[in-house]
């Protein structure tokens, strides 16, 4: 595996390997604003959600801690932010200005879109001049932030593609990276693997507990049977009956090798190299931006009967080991590894034509997801309104 690639390193010493300048929207009234400026200025990046009004509690941290994440990833070389009220939007102009990177916010009370939409015209077009003079430099592999997630599983995928990425994972801790799974749901029938991986009774009990709190979600909601969900009809299809099938595959993710050396709430960064585990759904577009807040720089999305899922500021690289999705849906694969079930592969030849790919994308390939424009940014909500 080589050791370098070409990245940005930014301001607090992060290394990504987009250069966005974002328009973040505080809230889902200032959606418009934000679309209005990427349409002004190109080269931004408008990234629209439907929620930031009446939450509370920790549901209202989950909010912030996403947005202010999200413009802190690496991948962001500047963030404007708009929102419909002074206050919350500074907050996320603080939260992100403390990266060092340069950011703005406006908001629309008092102002209305037209005046709102000009000043941060004019911002964003600085930015992008800013943004566009930035160099890559030779960055080391150990700086690397690389998450996965697995969607559309079928049997193909935990016999070749979630292995791969495994593979592929046990080569990055060993270079020092750090690395990150999840999907909560989708470790029922397995934990006990991944307990097992915890590198200390604390991570396991921290592990146990984020496992526990959603095994109680269910029984709370009287739910007996989850089928349509986990396993969803498509994995049904694919071949997988019961969720534990699906559990045993997921798990082959993380690999063989690298100890569980923390478990974190959703949205929070790790404190240092190695492989975390964050609680999350497994819901493809929340996982994801969940990973993209926490900081991680670069996706592997492992998928059997085929998801098309991408994210506005994370690249997402599919892989694929069921022979009729690549052939069927060859525009969302960017790493085949079909030839595993033909043994035209082995697993260590599979896991290194993934990490390949992996340095092609941070060396500045677009992936098929971002060529395609699939931007999907979609918050975790834990409560109702208020």
């Amino acid at each position: 595996m080589q050791q370098t690639f070409l990245g940005y390193r930014r301001e607090n010493g992060r290394v990504g390997i987009r250069n966005h300048v974002m328009i973040l929207p505080l809230d889902d009234l200032s959606n418009a604003a934000c679309q209005a400026v990427a349409n002004n200025v190109k080269g931004t990046l408008a990234i629209s959600h439907p929620y930031g009004r009446l939450q509370f509690g920790e549901d209202l941290d989950l909010h912030f801690r996403t947005l202010i994440g999200a413009g802190c990833n690496p991948n962001v070389a500047a963030v404007v932010v708009i929102g419909i009220e002074p206050v919350w939007t500074q907050r996320i102009v603080d939260g992100v200005a403390a990266t060092g990177k340069p950011v703005a916010g406006f908001a629309i009370e008092k102002n209305g879109d037209f005046a709102t939409i000009c000043a941060a015209s004019r911002k964003a077009k600085e930015f992008v001049h800013f943004a566009t003079e930035l160099q890559r430099a030779e960055c080391k592999v150990n700086e690397l932030w690389v998450s996965c997630k697995c969607g559309e599983s079928d049997t193909t995928s935990g016999l070749a593609a979630n292995p791969t990425v495994g593979n592929a994972f046990d080569k990055l801790w060993e270079a020092g990276a750090t690395t990150i799974f999840g999907e909560t749901t989708e470790i029922t029938g397995g934990e006990h693997l991944v307990m097992e991986r915890c590198a200390t009774p604390e991570v396991r009990d921290r592990f146990k507990f984020f496992f526990d709190r959603y095994a109680k979600v269910v029984d709370d909601h009287k739910v007996d049977d989850l089928c349509d969900s986990q396993p969803t009809k498509g994995n049904i299809e694919g071949g997988l009956t019961t969720i534990e099938e699906k559990a045993l595959g997921n798990v082959q993710k993380i690999g063989r090798k690298a100890p569980v050396i923390g478990c974190l709430e959703k949205a929070f960064p790790p404190t240092g190299p190695g492989l975390w585990f964050m609680d999350s759904s497994s819901a493809a577009a929340e996982m994801v931006t969940l990973v993209a807040a926490a900081g991680f720089v670069v996706h592997f999305f492992p998928t059997g009967q085929g998801n098309v899922i991408g994210n506005p500021i994370l690249p997402v690289i599919k892989l694929s080991g069921n022979p009729r999705t690549v052939r069927l849906m060859s525009e969302h694969i960017d790493v085949d590894v079909s030839g595993l079930l033909r043994r035209e592969l082995n697993l260590d030849q599979a896991g290194d034509k993934l990490l390949e790919m992996m340095f092609r994308t941070c060396n500045g390939r677009n992936t098929s997801a971002e060529t395609l424009g699939h931007h999907e940014f979609v918050m975790t909500r834990l409560y109702e309104s208020a």
